[in-house]
């Protein structure tokens, strides 16, 4: 099993920046693909960004040169630094982690962005 607990989410103004972190229950060096996720009200929820065990990356074209997704191996813990924030990301983020055909979840935080 893999628990995940993320936090930094807030209020920010448009054009500003927060810091994600998502912190894992085990080493994240066995996990093949972490990621990050997003949902705002009356919407589906939907990727932001994933990092594999081998730092590859992949993210949404809506946050790409926006947001960055890395992992900290030594501190079992996910990131993802978001610039230039628009009204459009307010959300809550949720963490994932794919391991052993099973995907996990944090329990998300929230992020809102005001114009």
């Amino acid at each position: 099993q893999v628990q995940l607990v993320e936090s930094g989410g807030g209020l920010v103004q448009a054009g500003g920046s927060l810091r994600l972190s998502c912190a894992a229950s085990r080493s994240i060096f066995s996990i093949p693909i972490m990621g990050w996720y997003r949902q705002a009200p009356g919407k589906q929820r939907e990727l932001v960004a994933t990092i594999t065990s081998g730092s590859s990356t992949n993210s949404a074209d809506s946050v790409k040169g926006r947001f960055t997704i890395s992992r900290d191996n030594a501190k079992n813990t996910v990131y993802l630094q978001m610039n230039s924030l628009k009204p459009e990301d307010t959300a809550v983020y949720y963490c994932s982690a794919q391991y052993v055909a099973v995907t996990y979840w944090g329990q998300g935080t929230q992020v809102t962005v005001s114009p």
